[in-house]
């Protein structure tokens, strides 16, 4: 089920890592700067409660999807209760899914308006529609993922290594050049005047 659920989060142009168990799961989530995770209450190995716990615990920036074959009212508040940010019943529809990941991620912090501009450009994070001067610009998954991180920097200059952990996943070759070429992409796409900057040994910034 994990993996099914990874591969169709990949689908809509979303960063997936999977851990197939409560320990792995809280290493990963103390390792890496999730914005949503998506957390399976009847884990092997350490149950879900304890591990919601655990992350409540260390301050994780992360915001929790709890999901349960439990729909009762009180396993709701419990989980709720233990630090969780929302609650799915299995089973669920994916598309349901899917909007709650992106309302969730959407109170990350820093919180990540609405719609992300930058002079006439618009980038509108819950639809995945890019328009610059009005022109409506089809990206590849990857590419909105680049550009999105990119704008919600506001201003701050993003590392090829942050772009890689945050757009791509832990399948990702770290020698790759997918980001260079994306960003290559990306502008060719966006137009003139140009609007992604090279900061020499820093990344890129908007």
């Amino acid at each position: 089920m994990a993996e099914a659920i990874a591969l169709g989060l990949r689908r809509t142009g979303m960063a997936v890592d999977v851990a197939l168990d409560g320990p792995a799961g809280l290493e990963r989530a103390l390792l890496n700067d999730y914005d949503v995770i998506v957390l399976d209450r009847d884990l092997p190995g350490m149950h879900g409660d304890e591990l919601c716990a655990k992350l409540l615990e260390s301050e994780c920036r992360g915001r929790v999807l709890m999901l349960t074959a439990a729909a009762r009212i009180d396993d709701l508040v419990d989980g709720l209760g233990l630090g969780a940010d929302d609650y799915l019943a299995k089973p669920f529809d994916f598309p349901v899914l899917i909007a709650r990941i992106g309302a969730l991620a959407r109170r990350a912090q820093p919180a990540i308006p609405p719609l992300l501009r930058r002079d006439d450009l618009v980038l509108d994070p819950s639809r995945r529609r890019v328009s610059r001067g009005g022109r409506e610009i089809e990206l590849a998954p990857k590419e909105f993922g680049v550009l999105e991180l990119l704008l919600a920097s506001q201003g701050r200059s993003v590392s090829a290594e942050e772009l890689l952990a945050r757009v791509w996943d832990e399948a990702a070759d770290p020698f790759t050049n997918a980001v260079k070429i994306t960003v290559s992409r990306l502008r060719a796409k966006l137009g003139d005047p140009p609007l992604i900057e090279t900061i020499a040994k820093s990344g890129y910034r908007i």
